[in-house]
């Protein structure tokens, strides 16, 4: 399995909070006495995973100096710079496809993400990249604002930014890990242009080509500085009430 991670953004809510966050990539912030990408790629791969692409950007030489080839982790990493112009999710994504860096199915992962999920189950449910999968989470509104409609098998809307998801039956949330193919990237994200995720999965689930995978445990993250203190919990055996 490859897995690309999305690490390339600014870490905008996270800055002010100390002056090491503010000059460090929010991937390698300290966790529980470990950078962050430290517990993640050693997760990925005691999942499974073999080969990362980090899309980087914002701070990209720190990563390339933390993780280096991935071999600490028995991973091959390899690197796509989006540079001084930051293209978006999706147009990270693009980029990658187009330096020639992807297989023909991939996971997608977001850089600030800890999750507790099968990531062999999630690839096997796209028919080992066959198929675009989103993994989704009953959400309820509890751990940020629902995006998602989910039938047991298709997501079969997905809008972020409503002021009232649970008014058109949106539920559950994007967990955070994804299946993409290459085909559906050619398909839908321009060359060049910045582009955002969202705006692909939006468009999968309108034509009913999006499968899901539902994810039974909370999804952490470091997105937010309530996010880093309850993963500080988590990784520390305090886990917080659900």
């Amino acid at each position: 399995m490859q897995c690309l991670i999305l690490a390339g953004g600014l870490g905008t809510r996270m800055q002010g909070l100390a002056p090491d966050i503010d000059n460090t990539a929010k991937v390698l912030i300290d966790v529980a006495g470990r950078p962050f990408a430290d517990h993640q790629l050693s997760w990925l791969a005691g999942q499974g995973v073999r080969r990362i692409v980090y899309c980087i950007g914002h701070f990209g030489d720190q990563v390339r100096e933390f993780v280096g080839d991935g071999a600490r982790w028995g991973l091959e990493v390899a690197y796509v710079d989006e540079g001084g112009k930051l293209m978006g999710t999706g147009g990270a994504i693009r980029l990658a496809l187009d330096q020639g860096a992807l297989d023909d199915g991939f996971l997608v992962l977001y850089g600030d993400s800890y999750l507790n999920i099968d990531v062999k189950a999630v690839w096997a449910a796209s028919d080992e990249g066959r198929v675009p999968v989103m993994s989704v989470l009953k959400n309820d509104g509890r751990w940020d604002a629902s995006n998602a409609a989910f039938d047991g098998a298709i997501v079969t809307r997905f809008e972020k930014g409503l002021d009232d998801p649970a008014s058109v039956g949106l539920d559950y949330i994007d967990y955070g890990m994804s299946v993409l193919n290459r085909q559906v990237i050619e398909a839908h994200i321009p060359c060049g242009q910045v582009f955002d995720l969202a705006e692909l999965s939006w468009r999968l689930a309108a034509t009913g080509t999006l499968r899901g995978f539902e994810a039974r445990q909370r999804f952490y993250e470091i997105g937010s500085p309530e996010g880093l203190a309850e993963l500080e919990k988590y990784l520390g055996g305090l886990t917080p009430t659900l």
